[in-house]
Formats: C-alpha cells, structure tokens, sequence
C-alpha cells in the first residue's frame, strides 16, 4: 500500500489522503457546501488547479470566489483560453500564440489565416465563446514532452506555439490545457492554474473591447499579429459596475478635455512632447509655484543642471548599461558632412539628454567639502528629462517623452535616513490632501539584478519599514519590483472613480554615492559616504496635469482654473460696468476674462460652463446701477445675487491655493 499523504489545513487540522487524491476531494470530503464553492486551491502558497492531484505532504488553503484577487485571475485566464479556442472555430486556420491576463481582463494574440481581424468580429466571437462556456468543457492539464509539444505545434501548423516551444528552458516541465475529452479537444500550452471546468465561468461577465496590432514577441521586426481584448469578472454585476467606470473615464479622458478646453496638443513634428497653451501652462505654473513653496518650506535649496552630460558619467553611474536604449544619444562633436559620422579624434564618445536627475545633483553635492554639519542637504530641481519612449507607449500626457519633474535628492548620513524619510512621507501627504487624493503605499524591495551588497539592501529596506511604522502607516511589500540601486516607497493615490495611479516616490541608495565617489568629512575626520534619498510627489508635471484633469473631470479647483472668472452682459448698456468689474476682480489678483459679444445670456452661460469656468458673474442694467453681480457658480442649480465686494471676497478664498490658506 503506497504511503499516506499528510494535508494540512488552515485551522492546523491535517487529513492523511492516498497518493492521486486532489484538493476538490478534500473539499467534497469536507462538505458539499465547500465542494460547490471551491474552485482552486493554494497547496504550499501556489495557486493550482482544483483537480491537480498532491504530490506529497502539503499545506492546503482552499480557494473560492471571495478570494476575490485569486478568483479573478484565474476567470481572467479562463476566459483568455475560451476566446482563442472560439476564434479557432470561427476562423479555421488562425495560429494561436499568448494570451495573459491584465488588470482588469484579458488578450490573446493571434496570426490570421487571411486578413486582420476588426472590432466587427468581437460580436460573433463572443457568441462562441459563450457556447463553449454553455459546454462545461472539463480543462485538464496534462505534462507533455518538448519533442510531443514541437510535433502537435508542427502538425497543426502552430509555427509561432512550436518556435516557442524549442527554446523553453530544459528544465522546465511543460503543460498544455485540454480543453474537452478526446483526439479533437482544443488544447493550449500553459502553466495554468485553470477553473475545472469552462462552465465555472459566467457567461454574462465578459466582454471583448477593442482589436489592435501588435508585434510577436513585441519586436517590430516580427510578424504583425491581432490582439483581442477583453475584460472579465465574476459575475454581471461586476462587469456593469466596470463598464460604467469605463463610460466615465471615457468622458474624463485628459486628452479629450485636452482639446475642449484648449489647454494642450499633441502632433507628430515632436512625437511624445507636449505644446501647452496659455491655459493649460497656467495650470502648469500654478503646480510649480505651490510645489515650489511646500519644498521651500522643507528646507529644499532649488538648482538647476544641465540637459546634456558625458556618456561616461551615465556609464559609471550604471544607467548606462540599464537605460541605454531609451537614451537619446549624440555625438560630441558635429558630424562631418562629407563622411557618413562624426569625426572625432581618437575614441568616438558620446553625449546623452539626461533621462534622470540624479547623477547631476551628485556632482552638484561632489563641490567643495562637505562636512557632517552640513547634512542633511537637500537639492531640488524642476528637472527637464527625455526618454526614448517607444512610439506604441505613448499616451497622451501619461507616457511622454520629454517630461519634467518635481525631483529632489536629500544627501545625508546614515543616522539621519529614518528622519528623513519620515518628513518627505509627512510632506507627500500634505500635498496629496490638498489635491483630495486618498492613497496607498507600497515598498518595492530588491529586484534579482541589482547593483550593492545585500547588507546594505537589508539596511535600506528596513530603513523604509521603520520610517513607515514611526509614523503610524500600513503599506504592502512589492518583493523585485525595486529600481536596480534602491528599494522604494510608492504613493498609489485613488481618484474620484476609484482608479489608482502610481505617483511620488522616495528611494533610499547607498550605491550611487559609492558609483560616483560621493563623500562628506565626518566627525572623526575621515571621508564617509552619504546615504542618497530619491524623491518626487507629483512624479512629472505633465502625467499629474493629466491625473488631476480625468480626476476632476477638467473641473479644475478655482486656485488651479486658467480662468477662475468670467463677467457676461446682459445688455450692452452694461459694458462699462462688466469693464470694471472686471478690472477690480483683476487688481483682486484674479484671473478673470469679460465677454461682452452680442449674445443671448442663456448661450454665454452654456459656453463658459462647457470651458468648466468656476464662476460667471452676469451683469445687467439693474446690477450696474446697483453695484452688484449675479453670480452662477459651475454646478450650482440657482445664481446668487451679492455686491460685487463680497463676490471678490468670496472668489479669492476660493482662489487661494490650499497651502496658503490660514
């Protein structure tokens, strides 16, 4: 008799099962309730398929739809697998390649027999899908060898599965998912998990979202293949509550709004920069002057460095060998015409638009000698970057390629790096709560290639970890999600429709100083290196610009609005009158335009509150006589009629940006 299987349960109970015996049999042994709801299980804390059988003595936790996040990924994945062996029914002769799950769905990439697919297949495609979901198709997984996988990928005509199959790790051990029973079951290579069956998913909580083009293997010398999305959830209930989300950032798109309120462009004679006018560089400056005056007020001293340095200064640092490709490299010197380069004398070297801040602040710390009462010093810069971003990533005012931060590094000794640390996280959430934004923080912690000692990562992420618990925060570890010299805090902020955008962050880093040869003279006399703090909130100006316009949905805050004021007439017998209102509400310290065209007043008042303008002040005869103003403010139901003193009043306490605010 084979040897007994020892299972151990969350509550620390533990079942002795024979060899074969699955986690849905513990389930069904357990209760019917429980064999119902089950449908993965986490066996040693990896997620695998309810049907899989134990190998061994293990620890089980049984997955069900309220462990939403698992539950999710693996529908998601379910869903992927439903999509590609509908399109292969529906169009015979389609290669299949990926198809992995995204944060709130799902894409497959395909080679089509004979043409493109278009967004008038997803219709078709989704009725498939909901067929073979109608099926309840058992998916099992089965271990194959490579040469089976190469040959099944060969004769079916699978080139793309079969090139991908040959250069799979030896060791790996390789799956495929059967979907069905018999010769003819579809079947895919993957790691699963999977559900049991495609009937554990909901017919009614998918849906497929757009087709685009996209490269094998994500390289442009590659075949073009079609990519299908598709989002996928639960239940109905959560697809709706989705596709409502979808619907409202649709409307607060930052490039849509961008246009309509006429604040910035983007055209293809400067791909990936950005053309601010006059009013969305108001909104620029206003963020600048505040940011300006919060780091002024942390005891930041402002520089400014250059936008081109040596490649051999981006080549000690290290971003050289990370960065090189998203560089913008020159040469330094001017090519000679008549040849087909540069002419240099002897080594060819390089320039590089500076894709970072950081090692220029270093060489602005490295002046003179500095001293142990001299730390900590904190250097900020409104820093002008580039990045060669490829042309497929780019997104508007989110993914661009010249950007400028609100960057700073704070230059201090080791005993300091906690203080520090907990007064930029105190600062960060001032400026967020001025905004309105709620947020999360997450610590990413030492990814596989990094440069430093693992002493000195241990120190620097317990160095985080301490800065958070003094100041009474909770956050979540992101284990190899650090940059390549730093572990790092990430502020996640929510906006109003509940979307999560990934913004300031603060690095702690002990190996650019030493790449660097940074020092200062301590207490004893001898040279010491200082501990490098990293730091941004907003992140860029451009992608917060961008985050603040869906987040209120280009209804800026009157202290940020380009236009905080516009006096309307009536009648023309009251332009005088709306001249010098509108000259007060100016020497006020107000931004405010006057609109005197021969107009019906119900057309100016949709206008401007289509320019999101935060407050009309209308003016007729009667308000002209009486020195006063009615007052309609964007989103109010009825106007206010007030003397044109209080209205002042009212508008500049408004107006006032929050940090200055008593």
């Amino acid at each position: 008799m084979s040897a007994m299987f020892r299972i151990t349960l969350p509550d620390g109970s533990v079942r002795e099962v024979a060899p074969g015996t699955t986690p849905a049999d513990i389930a069904a042994a357990i209760g019917s309730g429980l064999a119902k709801a089950a449908i993965a299980a986490r066996v040693d804390g990896e997620l695998r398929d309810i049907m899989r059988p134990f190998e061994g003595d293990a620890a089980l936790a049984l997955v069900t739809a309220k462990d939403e996040a698992d539950a999710l990924e693996l529908a998601r994945h379910d869903y992927a697998h439903v999509l590609a062996e509908a399109v292969q029914a529906l169009f015979p002769g389609t290669q299949i390649t990926f198809g992995p799950v995204t944060d709130d769905g799902f894409y497959y990439d395909f080679a089509p027999k004979d043409r493109p697919f278009t967004e008038e297949d997803l219709p078709a495609i989704e009725a498939e899908m909901r067929k073979i979901i109608a099926k309840d198709e058992p998916l099992i997984r089965e271990v194959w060898t490579r040469e089976q996988l190469i040959e099944r990928w060969k004769a079916q005509g699978e080139s793309f599965k079969a090139e991908w199959a040959a250069e799979l790790p030896d060791d790996e051990e390789l799956t495929v998912y059967r979907a069905g029973k018999g010769e003819d079951a579809w079947l895919d290579m993957c790691r699963g998990p999977h559900l049991a069956s495609t009937g554990k998913l909901d017919p009614n909580a998918f849906k497929l979202t757009r087709v685009s083009g996209a490269y094998w293997r994500g390289d442009q010398k590659n075949a073009m293949l079609s990519r299908i999305y598709g989002t996928g959830w639960l239940n109905k209930k959560q697809l709706n509550a989705h596709l409502t989300r979808l619907e409202e950032a649709a409307k607060r798109d930052h490039r849509k709004l961008g246009r309509e309120l006429d604040l910035f462009h983007l055209q293809e004679e400067a791909h990936g920069s950005v053309f601010w006018h006059p009013k969305g560089y108001r909104i620029w400056r206003e963020l600048e002057a505040y940011m300006r005056r919060k780091m002024d007020g942390a005891g930041y001293r402002e520089i400014k460095t250059p936008q081109v340095m040596d490649a051999r200064q981006w080549e000690q640092s290290g971003h050289w060998g990370k960065y090189r490709e998203n560089m913008f490299v020159i040469p330094d010197e001017v090519p000679n015409t008549e040849d087909e380069g540069p002419v240099i004398s002897g080594e060819a070297q390089w320039m590089a638009l500076k894709p970072m801040n950081c090692p220029a602040h270093v060489l602005v710390f490295k002046q003179g000698i500095t001293s142990y009462r001299d730390l900590p010093i904190r250097l900020g810069e409104m820093g002008c970057c580039h990045r060669n971003e490829p042309h497929g990533a780019l997104h508007g005012l989110m993914r661009v390629r010249q950007f400028t931060q609100d960057d700073a590094h704070i230059f201090c000794t080791e005993g300091q790096v906690v203080a520090e640390v907990q007064d930029f996280i105190a600062l960060a959430d001032s400026v967020y709560a001025d905004f309105g934004f709620t947020y999360d923080i997450k610590l990413a912690l030492r990814p596989e290639q990094r440069f430093g000692s693992d002493a000195d990562w241990d120190k620097a992420e317990q160095e985080l970890r301490d800065a958070l618990t003094a100041n009474g925060l909770e956050w979540e570890e992101l284990p190899g999600e650090g940059a390549f010299y730093a572990p790092k805090l990430e502020w996640h902020l929510t906006d109003a429709i509940g979307r999560t955008w990934q913004v300031g962050t603060i690095q702690s880093d002990r190996v650019l100083p030493e790449r660097l040869d940074a020092h200062y003279i301590g207490e004893d006399g001898d040279k010491h290196r200082p501990v490098m703090l990293h730091r941004a909130i907003f992140g860029s100006y451009e992608r917060f610009i961008g985050i603040l316009i869906e987040h209120f949905a280009g209804r800026m805050p009157v202290w940020l609005a380009p236009v905080q004021a516009v006096v309307a007439t009536i009648v023309s017998e009251a332009d005088d009158y709306a001249r010098d209102v509108s000259a007060q509400l100016h020497a006020a310290g107000l931004r405010v335009e006057t609109d005197l065209r021969n107009e019906k007043i119900n057309y100016k008042v949709r206008e401007h509150s289509l320019a999101k303008v935060p407050h009309l002040l209308v003016v007729g005869k009667r308000e002209a006589d009486e020195g006063t103003v009615a007052i309609r403010t964007l989103g109010a139901e009825h106007q206010r009629v007030m003397s044109l003193a209080d209205a002042i009043a009212l508008i500049r306490a408004e107006a006032t940006p929050p940090d200055l605010r008593d």
